[in-house]
Protein backbone atom coordinates (compact mmCIF):
# COMPACT_ATOMS: atom_id res chain seq x y z
CA UNK A 1 0.00 0.00 0.00
CA UNK A 2 1.24 3.65 -0.94
CA UNK A 3 1.19 5.91 2.46
CA UNK A 4 -1.06 7.95 4.02
CA UNK A 5 -3.08 4.98 5.20
CA UNK A 6 -2.98 1.76 7.16
CA UNK A 7 -4.26 -1.20 6.24
CA UNK A 8 -4.72 -4.78 7.73
CA UNK A 9 -6.23 -7.78 7.35
CA UNK A 10 -7.45 -9.93 11.06
CA UNK A 11 -9.69 -13.10 11.24
CA UNK A 12 -11.85 -12.31 7.77
CA UNK A 13 -11.83 -8.73 9.02
CA UNK A 14 -9.80 -5.41 6.79
CA UNK A 15 -9.08 -2.52 8.49
CA UNK A 16 -8.26 1.02 6.23
CA UNK A 17 -7.31 3.56 8.92
CA UNK A 18 -6.57 6.97 7.36
CA UNK A 19 -3.12 8.38 8.62
CA UNK A 20 -2.61 12.03 8.11
CA UNK A 21 -3.23 13.13 12.06
CA UNK A 22 -1.64 16.04 11.24
CA UNK A 23 -3.43 16.90 8.30
CA UNK A 24 -6.89 16.04 9.62
CA UNK A 25 -6.69 12.98 8.24
CA UNK A 26 -7.79 15.49 4.57
CA UNK A 27 -7.34 13.12 1.47
CA UNK A 28 -4.64 13.96 -1.10
CA UNK A 29 -3.62 12.11 -4.43
CA UNK A 30 -1.40 9.63 -2.72
CA UNK A 31 -3.81 8.96 0.31
CA UNK A 32 -6.68 8.55 -2.98
CA UNK A 33 -4.29 6.00 -4.78
CA UNK A 34 -3.83 4.23 -1.23
CA UNK A 35 -7.99 3.91 -0.18
CA UNK A 36 -7.83 2.61 -4.14
CA UNK A 37 -5.96 -0.05 -3.74
CA UNK A 38 -7.70 -1.18 -0.66
CA UNK A 39 -10.68 -1.61 -1.73
CA UNK A 40 -9.77 -3.06 -4.83
CA UNK A 41 -8.05 -5.70 -2.64
CA UNK A 42 -11.33 -6.31 -0.26
CA UNK A 43 -13.35 -6.29 -3.14
CA UNK A 44 -11.03 -8.98 -4.80
CA UNK A 45 -9.97 -11.21 -1.95
CA UNK A 46 -12.67 -14.41 -0.89
CA UNK A 47 -10.69 -14.40 2.42
CA UNK A 48 -12.19 -10.38 3.26
CA UNK A 49 -15.64 -10.47 4.53
CA UNK A 50 -16.36 -7.16 6.04
CA UNK A 51 -13.96 -3.83 6.00
CA UNK A 52 -14.14 -1.07 9.14
CA UNK A 53 -12.75 2.32 7.86
CA UNK A 54 -11.46 4.38 11.09
CA UNK A 55 -8.80 6.96 11.17
CA UNK A 56 -5.73 8.18 13.40
CA UNK A 57 -5.72 10.78 16.22
CA UNK A 58 -8.62 12.25 18.14
CA UNK A 59 -9.37 15.29 16.29
CA UNK A 60 -10.60 14.16 12.99
CA UNK A 61 -11.89 11.04 11.31
CA UNK A 62 -11.53 13.59 7.93
CA UNK A 63 -11.18 16.97 7.73
CA UNK A 64 -12.46 16.65 3.63
CA UNK A 65 -9.78 16.58 0.35
CA UNK A 66 -7.35 18.86 -0.10
CA UNK A 67 -7.62 18.07 -3.50
CA UNK A 68 -10.06 17.16 -6.26
CA UNK A 69 -10.76 15.12 -9.04
CA UNK A 70 -8.71 12.26 -7.48
CA UNK A 71 -4.95 11.51 -8.02
CA UNK A 72 -2.29 12.94 -10.54
CA UNK A 73 1.06 10.91 -10.23
CA UNK A 74 -0.15 7.99 -12.44
CA UNK A 75 -2.99 9.16 -14.98
CA UNK A 76 -5.59 7.15 -13.17
CA UNK A 77 -8.34 9.17 -12.73
CA UNK A 78 -10.63 8.25 -9.73
CA UNK A 79 -13.53 9.62 -7.36
CA UNK A 80 -13.14 11.18 -3.99
CA UNK A 81 -11.54 8.80 -1.45
CA UNK A 82 -9.83 5.96 -3.60
CA UNK A 83 -13.55 5.81 -5.81
CA UNK A 84 -15.70 5.16 -3.40
CA UNK A 85 -17.74 8.59 -3.06
CA UNK A 86 -18.37 8.65 -6.83
CA UNK A 87 -16.96 12.75 -6.71
CA UNK A 88 -14.50 14.10 -9.11
CA UNK A 89 -14.66 10.60 -11.20
CA UNK A 90 -15.91 7.12 -11.51
CA UNK A 91 -17.61 5.66 -8.32
CA UNK A 92 -15.80 2.48 -7.58
CA UNK A 93 -18.64 0.02 -5.52
CA UNK A 94 -17.55 -1.33 -2.32
CA UNK A 95 -19.36 -5.23 -2.41
CA UNK A 96 -18.42 -5.92 0.89
CA UNK A 97 -19.72 -4.64 4.11
CA UNK A 98 -18.22 -1.33 5.38
CA UNK A 99 -17.99 0.34 8.80
CA UNK A 100 -17.23 3.78 9.92
CA UNK A 101 -15.78 4.54 13.01
CA UNK A 102 -15.87 8.63 13.06
CA UNK A 103 -14.54 10.77 15.86
CA UNK A 104 -14.05 14.21 15.88
CA UNK A 105 -14.48 16.18 12.41
CA UNK A 106 -16.21 14.37 9.54
CA UNK A 107 -16.82 17.48 7.16
CA UNK A 108 -16.94 18.14 3.40
CA UNK A 109 -15.41 14.40 1.91
CA UNK A 110 -14.85 13.49 5.25
CA UNK A 111 -18.78 13.17 6.17
CA UNK A 112 -19.17 12.02 2.31
CA UNK A 113 -17.01 8.88 2.96
CA UNK A 114 -18.30 7.89 5.92
CA UNK A 115 -22.16 8.43 4.60
CA UNK A 116 -20.51 5.50 1.82
CA UNK A 117 -20.68 3.10 4.99
CA UNK A 118 -23.10 0.51 5.32
CA UNK A 119 -23.10 1.13 9.30
CA UNK A 120 -21.42 4.56 11.09
CA UNK A 121 -20.42 4.10 14.70
CA UNK A 122 -19.69 7.17 16.38
CA UNK A 123 -17.58 8.52 18.83
CA UNK A 124 -19.51 11.41 21.72
CA UNK A 125 -16.80 13.61 19.74
CA UNK A 126 -18.06 13.53 16.26
CA UNK A 127 -18.93 16.47 14.24
CA UNK A 128 -20.94 16.47 10.98
CA UNK A 129 -21.38 19.12 8.59
CA UNK A 130 -21.47 20.37 5.06
CA UNK A 131 -19.10 23.43 4.73
CA UNK A 132 -19.37 24.28 1.24
CA UNK A 133 -21.68 27.54 1.17
CA UNK A 134 -20.48 28.30 4.42
CA UNK A 135 -16.93 29.07 2.64
CA UNK A 136 -17.83 30.01 -0.62
CA UNK A 137 -16.79 27.11 -2.49
CA UNK A 138 -19.19 24.59 -4.56
CA UNK A 139 -17.44 21.72 -7.04
CA UNK A 140 -18.94 18.23 -7.10
CA UNK A 141 -22.46 18.08 -5.07
CA UNK A 142 -22.06 14.28 -4.11
CA UNK A 143 -22.23 14.90 -0.13
CA UNK A 144 -25.44 16.96 -0.73
CA UNK A 145 -27.03 14.79 -3.06
CA UNK A 146 -26.27 11.81 -0.12
CA UNK A 147 -27.30 14.22 2.49
CA UNK A 148 -30.39 14.40 1.53
CA UNK A 149 -30.89 11.13 1.16
CA UNK A 150 -29.57 9.65 4.44
CA UNK A 151 -30.93 12.78 6.70
CA UNK A 152 -34.25 14.05 7.00
CA UNK A 153 -35.40 16.66 4.19
CA UNK A 154 -35.19 19.65 6.27
CA UNK A 155 -31.98 18.96 8.43
CA UNK A 156 -29.95 17.80 5.26
CA UNK A 157 -31.40 21.34 3.69
CA UNK A 158 -29.81 23.28 7.27
CA UNK A 159 -26.58 21.60 6.84
CA UNK A 160 -26.57 22.11 3.17
CA UNK A 161 -27.29 26.20 3.31
CA UNK A 162 -25.69 27.14 6.70
CA UNK A 163 -22.51 24.98 6.46
CA UNK A 164 -23.32 24.47 10.22
CA UNK A 165 -22.36 21.10 11.96
CA UNK A 166 -24.60 18.56 13.83
CA UNK A 167 -22.43 16.68 17.28
CA UNK A 168 -23.24 13.17 17.35
CA UNK A 169 -26.29 13.19 19.04
CA UNK A 170 -27.92 14.40 16.73
CA UNK A 171 -26.50 12.82 13.88
CA UNK A 172 -28.14 9.11 16.04
CA UNK A 173 -31.47 11.33 16.84
CA UNK A 174 -31.90 11.94 12.87
CA UNK A 175 -30.94 8.29 12.33
CA UNK A 176 -27.88 8.38 10.52
CA UNK A 177 -25.37 6.92 13.31
CA UNK A 178 -26.05 3.16 14.49
CA UNK A 179 -24.34 3.88 17.84
CA UNK A 180 -22.69 5.96 19.89
CA UNK A 181 -19.50 5.51 22.18
CA UNK A 182 -16.66 7.46 24.26
CA UNK A 183 -14.02 7.87 21.90
CA UNK A 184 -11.79 5.25 23.97
CA UNK A 185 -14.31 2.59 23.06
CA UNK A 186 -14.01 3.42 19.54
CA UNK A 187 -12.55 0.94 18.13
CA UNK A 188 -13.34 -1.83 20.16
CA UNK A 189 -16.86 -1.11 18.98
CA UNK A 190 -16.14 -0.97 15.25
CA UNK A 191 -14.45 -4.50 16.00
CA UNK A 192 -17.49 -5.69 17.25
CA UNK A 193 -19.92 -5.05 14.45
CA UNK A 194 -17.29 -6.50 12.07
CA UNK A 195 -17.62 -9.75 13.85
CA UNK A 196 -21.45 -9.79 14.19
CA UNK A 197 -21.34 -9.62 10.70
CA UNK A 198 -18.58 -11.66 9.80
CA UNK A 199 -20.15 -14.15 11.82
CA UNK A 200 -22.81 -15.13 9.05
CA UNK A 201 -22.81 -16.19 5.57
CA UNK A 202 -20.08 -13.60 3.75
CA UNK A 203 -21.74 -14.63 0.52
CA UNK A 204 -24.87 -14.03 1.69
CA UNK A 205 -24.51 -10.87 2.91
CA UNK A 206 -22.55 -9.38 0.02
CA UNK A 207 -25.89 -10.70 -1.95
CA UNK A 208 -28.42 -8.79 0.45
CA UNK A 209 -25.84 -5.66 0.47
CA UNK A 210 -26.06 -6.34 -3.62
CA UNK A 211 -29.47 -6.44 -4.09
CA UNK A 212 -30.62 -4.00 -1.26
CA UNK A 213 -28.28 -0.98 -2.72
CA UNK A 214 -28.23 -1.87 -6.24
CA UNK A 215 -32.54 -0.93 -5.95
CA UNK A 216 -32.77 1.59 -3.56
CA UNK A 217 -33.62 4.47 -5.80
CA UNK A 218 -36.38 2.23 -7.70
CA UNK A 219 -39.94 1.61 -6.84
CA UNK A 220 -40.94 -1.14 -4.85
CA UNK A 221 -42.41 -3.22 -7.61
CA UNK A 222 -39.74 -3.08 -9.66
CA UNK A 223 -37.28 -4.48 -6.89
CA UNK A 224 -39.36 -7.48 -5.87
CA UNK A 225 -39.61 -7.96 -9.93
CA UNK A 226 -35.74 -8.12 -10.21
CA UNK A 227 -33.48 -10.90 -10.52
CA UNK A 228 -30.28 -10.77 -8.61
CA UNK A 229 -27.42 -12.69 -10.08
CA UNK A 230 -25.36 -12.96 -6.44
CA UNK A 231 -28.69 -14.06 -5.06
CA UNK A 232 -29.23 -16.91 -7.31
CA UNK A 233 -25.73 -17.64 -7.48
CA UNK A 234 -25.50 -18.46 -3.71
CA UNK A 235 -27.90 -21.07 -4.32
CA UNK A 236 -25.19 -23.08 -5.80
CA UNK A 237 -22.43 -22.12 -3.34
CA UNK A 238 -20.80 -24.51 -0.53
CA UNK A 239 -22.14 -22.33 2.21
CA UNK A 240 -25.57 -22.60 1.53
CA UNK A 241 -24.83 -26.57 1.85
CA UNK A 242 -22.83 -25.04 4.82
CA UNK A 243 -25.87 -23.00 5.89
CA UNK A 244 -28.48 -25.84 6.03
CA UNK A 245 -26.71 -28.83 7.39
CA UNK A 246 -25.58 -26.32 10.29
CA UNK A 247 -29.14 -25.83 10.91
CA UNK A 248 -30.29 -29.52 10.97
CA UNK A 249 -27.86 -30.46 13.12
CA UNK A 250 -27.86 -27.55 15.43
CA UNK A 251 -24.69 -25.82 15.58
CA UNK A 252 -23.04 -23.28 14.30
CA UNK A 253 -22.07 -22.68 10.83
CA UNK A 254 -18.40 -22.64 9.41
CA UNK A 255 -18.44 -20.12 6.40
CA UNK A 256 -15.72 -20.66 3.43
CA UNK A 257 -16.95 -17.73 1.97
CA UNK A 258 -17.17 -19.98 -1.28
Amino acid sequence: MSSGILFEVDNHIARVTLDRPKALNSIDPEMDAALFEAWAEINSNPDIWVAVLGATGEKAFCAGANVSGGTEGDGRRMALGGGLTGVGGPMLTLRKPLIAAVQGYAIGGGFELAMCADIIVAADTAQFGIPETKVGIIGEAGIMHRAIRQLPHHIAMALILTGDRIDAQQAERYGLVNEIVPYEKLTETASSWAERIASASPLAVQAAKDAVLSRAGWPLDVALATRYEPIEAYAYSADRIEGRAAFAEKRAAQWSGR
